[in-house]
């Protein structure tokens, strides 16, 4: 690997899915405030809404993630423009 290229912050990561749990580590060198622990080691944790194991392309189930209730905004307003 070249040296120098990286970012100084680069290190290891756990990111969560919020909607199922599931915690993966992967590297990054994005800014985080909060840690987690995952099989005895202490991590930065990222909070993701959605990962590949909770992804409709990706376990084959649909699925509806509904994020401060926009889909019930867009039903209302599109009942409102059918009227």
């Amino acid at each position: 690997m070249k040296k120098g290229i990286h970012p100084e912050t680069y290190r290891l990561v756990a990111f969560k899915d919020m909607s199922n749990d599931h915690v993966f580590i992967t590297r990054s060198c994005a800014n985080t405030r909060e840690t987690i622990e995952h099989e005895g080691v202490e991590y930065p944790v990222i909070k993701v809404e959605i990962s590949n194991t909770s992804h409709p392309f990706y376990t084959g189930k649909m699925k509806l993630v509904d994020t401060a209730g926009r889909v019930d905004k867009f039903l209302n307003r599109y009942k409102k423009a059918q009227k």
